[in-house]
């Protein structure tokens, strides 16, 4: 008989039996995996899942939250169960061979009415008195983008200033010296209401206030080649109602450039409140980072070849696009391939047997992906106008251009036109332009006058520009 418990002091899974000691066990899911340590022999046995785990050689983390499927070599796991434990760091529950992870959030607030009750007893009653900023990038998911690179001169700079990360759950790695509040949770309402400053990459949800004294500083997360908000074909009064109520809650809209200024400001009706047009603190790395250590944690050799595959989604589909064979690539361009896309493409991190295809989707910083790339291959992502920073060659893979321009979303200008790089309609196509070793010559001039248009203020001081802004006009108190 197999048994399993949560053993809280240790914060570990235990999973026990009787008969030989199994050769291995495993708790697997899309974004991690942990093994577990196997003791016992002769009667009995036990296996000890740790529910932390190191990420792309980072600090060892809770794990994200997901289903993991539980397996214990020659074990039957049908009559495995443990109840919904709640940790400090997650909660986690098994049935059978699956176990589920949660963030560590008390039932009794998940519920419609749970979150009313917080929203109530936080919005209404605490004033946005505190000298702190609450930042989100990606809806929690993430630590990075503009708001991480803000956050790193911020701390330099005003170290008085809390600062906390919105989070979906604790394996979301904050910035040293933050606080993490996880979505929904007493601590994330009480901060959202208390900080006298969101700086955001995205929308902002959960039926969001401005305060009296509260600023909101929205960085975007993108200069745009395809049409947003307002200019997405096909009217919809609801969707010009959701965006119009969005942008009036912003004080102030960061944009890389003077193009995406004037295209952000229409797209979101942002009229009558300042555009700050300083740059993108994400690519400050591009200009003064270091790439050795990032290809060390992803286990790549300093002279091995890398490829970025990094396309957008698709508003008509929920996967990721499958344009290449990332093996295949891989085999042919002597390259290593980091696939940036969805978290069910790939397995995590590096295969054992010595595969040169990495998925990176759950890679916390885009810009060190970049930094390390020799060159990018996208399709209509704003990845493009980032890259671009480095110099590097870009390819464009594009087998639904027509499609994705005319009926899909649109594009602001035309991208065969101005592209840096060759637009290639098959993975052959790529390869044979991979392949081509004075192929990037060909597009100098092209390249030259795109990065005068997007990148001129990218010279690695574009989140020093902003958080003098923030400071000069008392949003924050150094």
């Amino acid at each position: 008989m197999t048994t399993a418990r949560i053993d809280e002091q240790t914060q570990t899974l235990i999973v026990a039996g009787t008969g030989p000691r199994p050769a291995s066990a495993a708790l697997t899911g899309s974004r991690a995996q942990v093994t577990a340590k196997v003791t016992g022999g002769g009667r009995t046995w036990k296996a000890t899942f740790p529910l932390r785990a190191a990420r792309w050689g980072g600090a060892e983390l809770p794990l994200p939250a997901g289903e993991y499927a539980l397996s214990v070599e020659g074990e039957d796991l049908s009559e495995v169960a443990v109840e919904p434990t709640l940790l400090p760091i997650l909660r986690v529950e098994a049935h059978g061979s699956v176990v589920t992870i949660a963030p560590p959030l008390d039932p009794v607030y998940e519920t419609a009415e749970g979150q009313r009750t917080l929203e109530e007893r936080y919005v209404s009653q605490i004033g946005a008195g505190e000298n702190a900023v609450f930042f989100e990038s990606f809806y929690g998911q993430t630590s990075g983008c503009n708001p991480r690179a803000i956050d790193r001169v911020l701390a330099e700079r005003a170290p008085s200033v809390t600062r906390y990360w919105a989070v979906t759950d604790l394996s979301v790695e904050v910035p040293e010296g933050a606080v993490a509040v996880v979505e929904g949770s007493p601590e994330w309402w009480r901060a959202r209401a208390a900080a006298r400053m969101l700086i955001v990459n995205d929308w902002l949800r959960r039926r969001f206030v401005r305060k009296p004294g509260q600023r909101v500083l929205q960085t975007w997360h993108g200069t745009p080649l395809k049409r947003l908000a307002l200019h997405r074909p096909g009217f919809d009064p609801r969707r010009m109602a959701a965006v119009v109520k969005e942008s009036r809650r912003w004080d102030a809209l960061l944009a890389q450039n003077v193009y995406a200024a004037r295209v952000l400001k229409k797209a979101y009706a942002f009229f009558g409140k300042p555009i700050w047009t300083d740059g993108y603190p994400r690519n400050d790395l591009l200009v003064t980072g270091d790439p050795a250590p990032v290809r060390e944690a992803l286990g790549i050799g300093p002279d091995e070849r890398v490829l970025l595959y990094a396309p957008t989604w698709r508003d008509d589909r929920s996967e990721m696009v499958d344009f290449i064979d990332p093996e295949q690539l891989a085999s042919k361009t002597d390259s290593v391939v980091l696939v940036r896309g969805h978290s069910r493409t790939l397995k995590p991190g590096r295969d054992r047997a010595g595969s040169r295809v990495i998925d990176v989707t759950g890679y916390p910083e885009t810009s060190r992906l970049l930094l390390i790339a020799d060159a990018l291959i996208t399709d209509y992502s704003s990845v493009m106008f980032d890259f671009s920073v480095t110099g590097r060659p870009m390819y464009f893979l594009v087998p639904d251009l027509e499609h994705y321009r005319g009926e899909l979303r649109g594009f602001y200008f035309d991208l065969a036109e101005r592209a840096p790089g060759p637009l290639v309609r098959s993975q052959d196509e790529l390869i044979r332009a991979l392949a081509d070793a004075e192929g990037p010559d060909a597009y100098r001039e092209h390249y030259a006058a795109w990065t005068s248009q997007f990148n001129r203020l990218d010279d690695g001081g574009a989140a020093d520009r902003v958080v003098s802004r923030i400071l000069d006009q008392g949003w924050l108190t150094a």
